[in-house]
């Protein structure tokens, strides 16, 4: 089979390699038919992950169908369409019990392309598989599920949860990668007050406005500070050029109408005290 296996330190190569067999009772091969990158992967490849020995089949993201199963599998059969989480789980350890699965002491957690082999290939092995991967409803498509393996729920986790957002907070979200503009999707679940997206890149941002940002700034162009403390004061100026970095969205356009409701608005007037700030930082 194809797999993408990791050489060392900015070396990685599309190779043949052989395909994966059971070797634990618990363990499942799955056919992946759709995988992802994850910046943990350009970290690895950057050789800031020294556990990742060469050899090793990158990825931690996929969605794939059941093709083989160990005896002591239960729950999975051939032919099952399954999400394929990105922390394994052995379901017995302490902190399994408890849901903390990537500090999961049995021999699971975070080790899909990191300690073993992982999911950027044509078969893989994962081990735990009554614990660790998902059956997925016929009517989600294997790109919507893919979102669920990493990206989705490590913003939710980190970001929303860890933030501890609430019902009319203003949200600052630090980079509008996949990381960020789930982020923003999910802080939406409680209701803040205001969601407030920096990046440097303008397109970025544009998406952001279109998962539901309320407000984006080219920190690139500006500086985000000043202009969050010159709308509590009243102070910014409101000459054209200032503006320009400094978007909110339309406020007599509804919120699903994406990256061209949107309004160009001096930070005066953009934010209005009294609010709270929390902030979901995001590095993509």
């Amino acid at each position: 089979m194809n797999a993408l296996v990791f050489h060392g330190p900015g070396q990685r190569s599309w190779d043949s390699v052989p395909a994966p067999a059971i070797t634990a009772e618990t363990d499942a091969i799955v056919r992946i038919d759709s995988s992802t990158i994850c910046g943990t992967d350009l970290h690895i490849l950057k050789g800031d992950v020294p556990e990742v020995e060469p050899g090793t089949i990158l990825g931690h993201e996929a969605v794939g169908t059941i093709v083989e199963t160990g005896s002591a599998v239960t729950t999975l059969q051939e032919g099952d369409r399954v999400l394929v989480s990105c922390i394994t789980s052995c379901g017995r350890c302490r902190f399994c019990r408890e849901g903390h699965y990537g500090l999961c002491t049995g021999g699971g957690g975070w080790i899909l392309g990191h300690l073993i082999n992982g999911l950027q290939s044509e078969y893989a092995r994962v081990p735990f598989a009554d614990t660790s991967v998902h059956k997925l409803p016929p009517e989600i498509a294997n790109e919507q599920a893919l979102f669920l393996a990493d990206i989705l729920p490590t913003s939710y986790e980190v970001s929303v949860l860890n933030g501890g957002v609430r019902p009319g907070d203003t949200v600052a979200i630090v980079g509008a990668g996949p990381i960020g503009l789930a982020a923003v999707m999910t802080a939406k679940l409680y209701t803040p007050g205001r969601i407030v997206v920096l990046d440097v890149a303008d397109a970025r941002l544009e998406h952001a406005l279109a998962f539901g940002a309320d407000i984006v700034v080219n920190n690139g162009e500006t500086d985000p500070w000043q202009r969050s403390w010159s709308s509590r004061t009243g102070s910014e100026s409101t000459s054209p050029s200032r503006r320009s970095a400094f978007r909110t969205r339309s406020s007599s356009a509804p919120r699903s109408s994406g990256p061209a409701a949107t309004s160009r608005t001096s930070a005066s007037t953009a934010l209005q005290p009294p609010f709270t700030w929390r902030s979901c930082g995001s590095r993509t």
